[in-house]
């Protein structure tokens, strides 16, 4: 029998071609960062240039809007975590006893992100928004180490109990192009501060990435609620944290959700392809129900909270059902 022809290419093994792939990773990772960084520097020197005596002018808010002490959207609360030692704030409504509904938030958000979810459900839930680790009046370690991606699951199961309640595809790649910028230090943090936190209300506002193309607008107050939470000193280095340690958390590993759920998201979301929703189907080994809202913005909680509400009561009340 005649033998395969060798190859006139050595073999390489194993152990090296990981190490090669692991370097060209990090290598991309950080050419991309790189790149993020240098943009945001432009930016930078362009305000500079325009608006240089209110360039690094930024207003630290001493005291908090009505809003974030509105008694319709509950009571807050703290907690501390045995394990950890910090102490988690959160807003609670709704009676206790009643079925837990927890609510997490998003970068650059905090509790009040939620505020028309717990006005709607607090009838029928104990609803509880919590300020993750680093974000708000939830203790901020000081170590980037302690925002680990580990750290946050946790966290949330932590808190579950103290309650008593046991990157494929380039266009995305380039619309995470903030992942990468936030592994630079210290920068990030300057760019959003600068000309009174420009950059943040932009966020929120601004007609590519903000609140209300259809939706619901932020009011000045809401605005202000934001800035008060931020504009605090090293508001900011917490959230970010949670970025920096993001890729040493590679490669992540992949767990089943055993719980039916229901995933909904922005058509027009800037940060997040549409696609990346179908693949999270994969992940989800009961009922998944994805609906994509079509005019919806990131924010769709806050963008659209009529109808983000409805879809949650009927999948509520459907699951509700099931179990009778």
């Amino acid at each position: 029998m005649a033998r395969a022809p060798a190859s006139p290419w050595p073999r390489i093994p194993d152990r090296l071609m990981v190490t090669i792939r692991s370097l060209l990773f990090w290598a991309l990772v950080y050419s991309y960062c790189g790149l993020c960084a240098c943009l945001e520097l432009l930016k930078l020197l362009w305000s500079l240039g325009t608006r240089p005596g209110k360039t690094f002018q930024w207003l630290i808010r001493e005291n908090p809007p009505g809003c974030l002490n509105d008694p319709s959207l509950g009571t807050h609360c703290y907690v501390r975590i045995k394990d950890s030692g910090l102490r988690f704030h959160y807003v609670a409504a709704g009676e206790r006893g009643k079925p837990l509904m927890l609510l997490l938030h998003g970068f650059p958000e905090f509790w009040y992100s939620w505020r028309h979810q717990m006005r709607e459900f607090k009838s029928e839930f104990r609803v509880v928004a919590l300020d993750l680790r680093g974000y708000g009046e939830t203790d901020a370690p000081a170590h980037r180490e302690n925002y680990k991606l580990d750290y946050l699951i946790t966290d949330i199961k932590d808190i579950l109990e103290s309650l008593e309640y046991i990157l494929r595809h380039p266009s995305q790649m380039i619309k995470s192009a903030y992942y990468y910028y936030f592994q630079m230090p210290w920068l990030p943090e300057l760019t959003f501060t600068i000309n009174d936190f420009k950059n943040l209300k932009n966020l929120f506002t601004s007609p590519s990435t903000g609140i209300g193309r259809k939706g619901c607008r932020l009011t000045t107050e809401d605005i202000e609620a934001y800035l008060y939470v931020f504009s605090q000193p090293g508001a900011l280095t917490g959230p970010i944290n949670h970025y920096r340690n993001l890729f040493s958390c590679l490669p992540l590993q992949h767990h089943e959700v055993t719980m039916p759920t229901l995933l909904l998201w922005g058509e027009k979301d800037p940060f997040m392809e549409v696609e990346m929703a179908e693949i999270t189907r994969i992940y989800v080994k009961n009922q998944f129900r994805l609906t994509i809202l079509s005019e919806a913005s990131h924010w769709l909680q806050q963008d659209q909270p009529d109808i983000v509400n409805k879809l949650i009561w009927t999948f509520l009340k459907e699951e509700s059902r099931k179990r009778e």
